[in-house]
Parts: structure tokens; C-alpha cells; sequence
């Protein structure tokens, strides 16, 4: 199991993207401040800045940034034609290399998921 924590402005709208767009399960959203979601081995955490002690763990945290996690598909183009229709935004363009595809894909608060398609795919 790999755990992740991102800080974000509107836990309701994550919550709503990560569920209705990626395909997460809500494990628990008790309040305004807090959800825990989950996709495979990958538990999502999502905190308002200053709610509960790790939206004040190591001053002020907030939302954005480059760390990221990954999701893989086996259709990037797909994938992506569906998030635009939503009015998904993405940093960037598709980068290609030796080992596949990748796009960058913003929450509504501005933390990154990196989607990705294995060369070959």
C-alpha cells in the first residue's frame, strides 16, 4: 500500500474529481477538511491547509506543486479526449520517450497527477 497526502483549497471539489473523474473510492470524508480515498494499492489523503495536524505539519502547507503520482493507462489519448470534454486543465503537452507517454493533469486545487501510457501500449 503506498499512502499520499495533498494539500488542497476545496476538499469537496477534489473529492468530486478524484471519484468521478479517476475512478476513486471514497473511504471517508467526515467534514470540510478531510477525505481519504483510495484507487488499487494507492490511498489518497486530502486536507485543507490548517485542518487536523497535517494541514499545519511543517508550518503552512498549500496546495500545488510538482510531486505527483502516477496513473497508467493503456489509452492516454482516450483518457485525455474524456478529462478535456470535463474541462480538465493540464500542464503542458504530452511528452513522449523511451519509456512511453505522459501528461500532467491538475486537480481544481492545482496538485499534479502524472498520466501515463507505457511505450507499447
Amino acid at each position: 500500500m503506498v499512502s499520499v497526502r495533498y494539500i488542497v483549497s476545496d476538499v469537496a471539489a477534489c473529492v468530486d474529481f478524484y471519484h468521478a473523474r479517476l475512478g476513486f473510492k471514497v473511504e471517508m470524508h467526515p467534514g470540510p477538511g478531510f477525505a481519504a480515498l483510495s484507487r488499487g494499492n494507492l490511498h489518497l489523503f486530502l486536507n485543507a491547509p490548517g485542518a487536523g495536524s497535517a494541514g499545519k505539519a511543517g508550518g503552512s502547507p498549500e496546495p500545488g506543486g510538482w510531486n505527483r503520482f502516477q496513473i497508467e493507462t493503456d489509452d492516454l489519448d482516450g483518457l485525455i479526449s474524456r478529462l478535456s470534454e470535463d474541462g480538465a486543465v493540464f500542464r503542458g503537452e504530452i511528452a513522449t520517450g523511451r519509456g512511453g507517454r505522459q501528461i500532467l493533469l491538475e486537480d481544481p486545487s492545482g496538485n499534479v497527477v502524472e498520466l501515463f501510457e507505457p511505450a507499447g501500449s
